[in-house]
């Protein structure tokens, strides 16, 4: 059996292959835990605390690590999947872009150079 408790910054280190590999010993230990706990009392909570930690923190570093490759791999398409877009308000996401708001209508350009706006002059 493991140790139990797994540390986040160690498992950044490891590949794929290694993790899913501690992931399922971490199953198998959370498992004859629980045989254990019900064949003895209850003293084997702590541990059974501690290996479902390990096992979430060992997901959370693969997900973090599929989701870095997908993003590479999207860096230059035209599109990219929802869940690895940039998280915006609702307002943001609707606003015009940069390059829609700047373009100006025809009749606009015209009015403003046929038209432009008056210039006084104040006394003093």
């Amino acid at each position: 059996m493991t140790s139990g408790k797994v540390k986040a910054g160690q498992l950044w280190s490891k590949n794929k292959e290694e993790l899913t590999k501690q992931l399922g010993e971490l199953k198998t230990e959370l498992g004859q835990l629980r045989i254990q706990k019900i064949v003895s009392s209850g003293s084997k909570l702590t541990k059974i605390h501690d290996v479902r930690k390990s096992i979430a923190r060992v997901l959370t570093i693969i997900n973090a690590k599929q989701r870095a490759q997908l993003r590479l791999f999207y860096k230059n398409k035209k599109y990219m999947p929802l869940d690895l877009r940039a998280k915006q308000t609702r307002a943001i996401r609707r606003r015009l872009s940069k390059e829609d708001a700047s373009r100006v209508l025809e009749k606009t350009k015209k009015r403003q150079t046929h038209f432009p706006q008056r210039k006084f002059a104040v006394k003093a």
